[in-house]
C-alpha cells in the first residue's frame, strides 16, 4: 500500500505559479500527476519513473514540471504561466508497474496507477 497527500492547491490569477506537493508513504518506481475539471474525465499531465524519465501531456508541456525528492519521499508539480484551462482536481498517483528498459517513458494512463490521493483543487482566473 502506498498513502500519499497532496497540498499546495489555490487559487491563482492566470499567468500565475502553482507548486503541488505529495507526501507519500513510500515513492514507487513510478508516480504521476492527474486533474479532473467537473464534467470531464480525469486526465494525466505528468509522470515520472524513479530513474528520472519524465512524461507530460501536451498540454502542460514546456509549463509545468514533475519532480521528486527520494530524502523526503515527496513528489513536486511546478506549474508555470497557468491558465484558466488549467482549473481542475489534481490528484497525485503512483504505480506499481515495472519497465523492462531504462528509457521506457512512463504513460498517462489512468490504468497504469494503483493508488490515489484525495486531491488539492487548483482554480485559475482569467
Amino acid at each position: 500500500q502506498v498513502q500519499l497527500v497532496e497540498s499546495g492547491g489555490g487559487s491563482v490569477q492566470s499567468g500565475g505559479s502553482l507548486r503541488l506537493s505529495c507526501a507519500a508513504s513510500r515513492l514507487s518506481n513510478y508516480m504521476g500527476w492527474f486533474r479532473q475539471a467537473p464534467g470531464k474525465e480525469r486526465e494525466g499531465v505528468a509522470a515520472i519513473r524513479a530513474n528520472g524519465v519524465t512524461n507530460y501531456a501536451d498540454s502542460v508541456k514546456g509549463r509545468f514540471t514533475i519532480s521528486q525528492d527520494t530524502a523526503e519521499k515527496t513528489l513536486y508539480l511546478q506549474m508555470n504561466s497557468l491558465k484558466p484551462e488549467d482549473t481542475a482536481m489534481y490528484y497525485c498517483a503512483a504505480s506499481n508497474r515495472r519497465f523492462n528498459y531504462s528509457f521506457s517513458v512512463p504513460g498517462l494512463g489512468r490504468g497504469d496507477f494503483d493508488y490515489w490521493g484525495q486531491g488539492t483543487q487548483v482554480t485559475v482566473s482569467s
